[in-house]
């Protein structure tokens, strides 16, 4: 945990933890499963890396597209467009 990069996708990814786990038992048919959850996973540690590795632009796209994913698929809070 030296970088800002690492603070902000361990973060997101805490996120998806806690969303997954209260979302997994929550009453009720699932909307989600945990495959939906690997995208923005992926993302996570793609846009670390790429931010460790001096590609601080890129690594900032790739969190802009994990944090759409999550707003978009995975609705947390009950989002709704």
């Amino acid at each position: 945990m030296e970088t800002v990069y690492d603070w902000i996708t361990v973060a997101i990814f805490g996120g998806l933890v806690v969303l997954f786990l209260q979302r997994s038992v929550a009453e009720g048919e699932p909307q989600d499963t945990i495959f939906h959850y690997l995208p923005p996973a992926i993302g996570c540690a793609l846009a670390n890396y790429v931010g460790n590795h001096g590609q601080g632009p890129l690594s900032a796209a790739i969190v802009v597209a994990v944090l759409i994913y999550i707003v978009l698929v995975l609705k947390p809070f009950g989002f709704k467009l």
